[in-house]
């Protein structure tokens, strides 16, 4: 690492981080490849809230013109070019990063062993053959084809079936097929899977430098904690190892956040190249899906754009400073403002509930052109033709 940080002064820092993240240009300028961006993101987390849309689709329609639902569901089913699995959350991933999930496939198989983790729901492992069984013999199948009575007393209700086939799946004999609706379609990983990725067998310490140099290429610039976070991969001591190891060609860099404090972090050789290369953000404002990978870290959100956010899905209503499912406003370089929304199915609208202005915003002529143009595009994401401003 060099002797001295790079500085990167807080504009510097948010436009290195909005190139990273897919967001330094219109949506209608991008090419409408799917799976690049979602390779350039690194992982899309999915989810099954569709307050306006669900996540996944916004995440991308937000960066790419054009795209359609029918795009992803392509890449996974018949393309195979991406798989589905974990990070910090369930998200769809490139197919060629399949080979290092092995290592999360064996932290997982060390468990059912054990008889950790899963034992208590399941009450015996003989269901986990006999579901795995079943799917060899019938081909795909979801959870609905399996006829339990009662539930593991979980939180999410889960028969004891549909434990068994989550575990296989978090443990890589399972694979999600393809999605009906958002149910998942569990087959065996050798017919979803293409062999090449199936097949390949890194070793530990090829997974530990693959997960630390992508985290960074996708977030320009982290911490060790951020590295490790970014996948949920490798633990946190893996990350402390690789830095030291690399420590004469990473760069350290010095982030300046909107508060005038400094963040010490990491970069990879190239970063000043990518300061100077990464093109100013749009002048376009849009609406961000909560679970959007450029504000999943509460945290640096925080230090390099000073909007202080919070998904209020698990807050009680009434401790709700916000709502329920609120869509923070990005507008060029900036998160100016929020939005309550949600798509009206039976009035075939966006119902706007409230709007939220940044303290230090100047809500202008152009400010509000900009807002309603954002809130026409949401719209566009719930596939309803018309805004309406709840009074």
């Amino acid at each position: 690492m060099t002797k001295a940080p790079l500085e990167l002064v807080n504009a510097d820092a948010r436009r290195i981080f909005l190139h990273t993240h897919g967001l330094d240009q219109p949506p209608e300028a991008h090419n409408g490849d799917t799976l690049k961006a979602i390779h350039g993101l690194g992982f899309v987390q999915v989810d099954s809230i569709q307050t306006v849309a669900r996540a996944h689709h916004h995440i991308l329609h937000s960066r790419i013109g054009g795209y359609a639902p029918a795009h992803l569901a392509r890449l996974h089913a018949d393309d195979k070019t991406i798989f589905e699995h974990w990070t910090h959350d369930a998200s769809v991933i490139p197919m060629a990063f399949y080979p290092h999930w092995k290592m999360r496939f064996a932290r997982a198989r060390a468990k059912v062993k054990t008889g950790e983790w899963w034992a208590s729901r399941l009450g015996s492992k003989r269901i986990l053959k006999r579901v795995r069984d079943r799917i060899a013999v019938e081909g795909p199948l979801s959870a609905r084809a399996f006829d339990d009575p009662g539930t593991t007393g979980e939180m999410w209700g889960w028969s004891r079936s549909k434990t068994a086939l989550e575990v296989l799946w978090h443990t890589g004999e399972l694979a999600i097929a393809r999605r009906d609706g958002f149910a998942k379609v569990y087959d065996l990983a050798e017919r979803v899977i293409p062999g090449e990725f199936r097949d390949a067998k890194p070793s530990k310490a090829e997974t530990v430098d693959w997960a630390c140099t992508y985290a960074l290429e996708r977030l320009g610039f982290a911490t060790p904690r951020e590295i490790a976070n970014f996948w949920a991969l490798i633990p946190f001591e893996d990350v402390e190892r690789w830095v030291e190891r690399n420590k004469k060609r990473l760069v350290r860099v010095r982030i300046g956040g909107t508060d005038g404090k400094h963040t010490e972090a990491l970069a990879l050789p190239g970063i000043e190249a990518l300061r100077d290369a990464a093109p100013p953000p749009p002048a376009l404002m849009r609406a961000l899906n909560p679970f959007d990978p450029a504000i999943r870290d509460r945290k640096r959100l925080k230090r390099l754009f000073g909007f202080d956010y919070t998904i209020e899905i698990f807050v009680p209503e009434a401790k709700r400073k916000f709502g329920y499912y609120v869509y923070p406003l990005l507008d060029g370089d900036r998160l100016v403002g929020r939005v309550d929304a949600k798509a009206d199915r039976a009035d075939n609208v966006l119902a706007v509930r409230k709007l939220w202005t940044e303290p230090g915003v100047t809500a202008d002529a152009g400010f509000k052109d900009r807002r309603s143009a954002a809130l026409a595009d949401l719209a566009r994401i719930g596939g309803v033709p018309k805004v309406r401003l709840t009074k």
